[in-house]
């Protein structure tokens, strides 16, 4: 059972000393070693001849094949007592930034941004807040998935964009990730990438930009901070 996904893979083991043309189960997880199994009350070292997974037999009760640790060694590491040599640790201070207030603050001043750098372009901005609502789902996708490894809502977002975006119109998106909140430097650095210039300074018949931000707070205040720049338009060429 794989804890951050729940998928559960059902083992076989394969007989090495079956004849070749033997039909051998197949190797249904990603896994391909396995050197102990340890559970709140126990801990077995694989002492089979091969770890590989697909070679052991989970069979615990076979010394020969699982060495269990004593109880005594056990004890010696996990009980209580064994850890007052330990500085205890400091405890984590709850997060004092309020995520949604964060993320409304930068999101205007990222849209100040934009507008001043396309006014001195001399180009109209128009901002389609629908869009910019649309984004936030992508938003917290990608913090889910750089948390637990686990994509999804990927295909809820395409569908949602595709019904927004008009026939003959262009939807093109950018998003990043950041470590801090300073609104200025992190379009700085955005503006630094060729494919976030070109949405910033669109142009082109019925141009609707959006932006979205989410702030992602954990302890000791520490953020992380999505940002995406989006547009939608039809192209004069």
């Amino acid at each position: 059972w794989e804890s951050l996904t729940a998928h559960r893979y059902l083992h076989r083991a394969i007989d090495p000393d079956a004849p070749p043309l033997a039909l051998q189960p197949k190797l249904s997880s990603p896994y391909r070693t396995v050197g102990c199994v340890f559970n709140h009350q126990s801990f077995l070292a694989n002492c089979q001849p091969s770890d590989a997974v697909e070679l052991c037999i989970f069979d615990f009760q076979n010394q020969s094949r699982w060495k269990a640790m004593s109880e005594e060694s056990l004890k010696s590491v996990c009980a209580p007592a064994s850890n007052t040599s330990l500085l205890p640790l400091p405890p984590l201070c709850a997060p004092s930034v309020d995520p949604a207030a964060a993320s409304h603050q930068l999101e205007l001043e990222m849209r100040y941004l934009v507008s001043e750098h396309r006014k001195d372009l001399d180009l109209v901005t128009v901002w389609d807040d629908h869009l910019s609502y649309l984004l936030s789902s992508a938003l917290s996708a990608y913090e889910t998935e750089r948390c637990t490894g686990v994509s999804c809502g990927n295909e809820e977002f395409q569908d949602a964009v595709r019904r927004a975006v008009p026939d003959g119109h262009t939807f093109k998106g950018f998003p990043i990730h950041f470590l801090h909140r300073n609104a200025r430097r992190a379009f700085a650095t955005c503006l630094r990438s060729p494919f976030c210039e070109e949405i910033v300074c669109c142009r082109g018949d019925h141009v609707r930009l959006a932006v979205r931000v989410r702030v992602f707070v954990y302890p000791e205040n520490a953020c992380a901070v999505w940002l995406m720049f989006a547009c939608k338009y039809r192209s004069v060429l």
